[in-house]
């Protein structure tokens, strides 16, 4: 791409440790439970232990602070805490923390971890907290200015993109569907994978149930339960580590150029509410890394809703704007199509650990360790929550 300004750090950061629990629709343990065994396990993974860590990046959701996983793990020497958000925006962000606590000397060895009980506890899809709640507004969602007009739940925004995207560009449910049908071929081989083995046809997904039009029950994320976390250090540090280390190639955060406060229902406020936070974060993303979509091969794309897919496929240049249909429809986004996506199953399938999951897929991709490995693949896209900011990272292969 034109006009690159390749960032300074490109690299010198890298990703050495992932660990998660098992994704389910009951954990019959505290996200407390669910983190520290997710870390323990990203720890392990990296060859390092507990005394190692100075540093911890939360979600802003994640009911998990870093003082409670402290005390659970038995840190010693915390010397960075930070948290991003909102919500699923997340992931790609606590790793740019992390990135940015070890560049600027704060600490070494940082955490970035995701844990909650999005089944058997709150259930963020449902809107319920909000219509629930004793208090107007708060945390600057704007709440009180939708639900009385029954916006209530993340998926009827989807489904307004949704709706404006057929609209504007001819986009078609067969053509949402593809994406669903990709996300649970792909966690079919993925034993961790919360709806692995569980055949998805074109059929069930046109009879499944209409929840937000026109998003049906398979263009909705799961609700799971689990955590995921990743040990992030420096690149030289990382060459005398267990795993081969992943380069964090490049970090971004985005937002729209008339951006809207709250979280997601005022971006159906902007006037063209199909352009997301995700096309200006991509320029600055592929800037920093020094190359572009065409060098890109595999991708981790942010998929709470079917829709969210569509709309960053044709933000991170993959194809121009409106033909994100007929590009998944061409079997682009398949395992053995140009561009792989969400290879483990996605959070339609796999699981939604609010994309931290995302990611670590994109670090078994680079090691080539993923149970759906693209062939000799050397980069790796993932993408965050896209609906008001937005962040993404790109791994390369050390």
């Amino acid at each position: 791409m034109a006009d690159m300004n390749v960032w300074s750090q490109r690299d010198t950061c890298s990703i050495v440790g992932v660990g998660n629990t098992e994704y389910s629709r009951n954990s019959g343990r505290s996200e407390l439970t669910l983190a520290s065994e997710a870390v323990e396990a990203a720890l392990k993974d990296a060859g390092l232990t507990v005394a190692d860590v100075d540093g911890l990046v939360r979600c802003d959701y994640d009911v998990v602070t870093p003082h409670a996983l402290s005390m659970s793990l038995g840190i010693k020497n915390l010397t960075y805490f930070g948290d991003v958000g909102p919500g699923g925006t997340a992931p790609p962000g606590q790793v740019a923390h992390a990135v940015a606590a070890i560049l600027s000397g704060q600490a070494k060895t940082v955490v970035v971890y995701r844990a909650l009980n999005g089944r058997s506890g709150l259930r963020l899809g449902s809107g319920k907290q909000r219509i629930h709640s004793d208090v107007v507004g708060g945390r600057g969602t704007y709440d009180e200015l939708f639900i009385p007009y029954g916006l209530i739940a993340a998926g009827q925004a989807f489904g307004m993109y949704a709706q404006r995207h057929m609209i504007d560009f001819g986009t078609t449910t067969d053509q949402l569907a593809e994406v669903a049908l990709v996300c649970r071929e792909n966690a079919n081989d993925n034993p961790n994978a919360q709806s692995g083995g569980k055949n998805l046809t074109l059929d069930e997904y046109h009879n499944s149930r209409m929840i937000a039009t026109p998003l049906r029950l398979f263009d909705y994320c799961q609700e799971t339960d689990g955590a995921c976390a990743l040990v992030i250090t420096s690149t030289e540090r990382a060459k005398d580590l267990r795993q081969h280390p992943v380069l964090i190639s490049s970090v971004a955060m985005g937002a729209p150029d008339d951006v809207r406060g709250g979280v997601i229902f005022p971006s159906v406020t902007r006037k063209d509410i199909t352009y997301l936070s995700s096309f200006n974060c991509a320029k600055t993303l592929y800037n920093r890394a020094g190359f572009g979509p065409d060098e890109v091969d595999v991708a981790q794309v942010y998929d709470c809703f079917t829709i969210s897919v569509l709309i960053q496929l044709e933000a991170y240049g993959f194809c121009k704007r409106g033909e994100s249909g007929p590009f998944v429809e061409s079997g682009a986004i398949r395992r053995t199509g140009s561009l792989p996506v969400n290879t483990a199953g996605g959070h339609l399938s796999e699981g939604y650990i609010h994309g931290m999951n995302m990611i670590a897929e994109g670090v078994r991709q680079m090691r080539r360790t993923a149970n759906v490995q693209v062939a000799d693949a050397e980069t790796c896209l993932v993408t965050g929550g896209p609906a008001l900011l937005t962040t993404a990272l790109m791994l390369r292969r050390a």
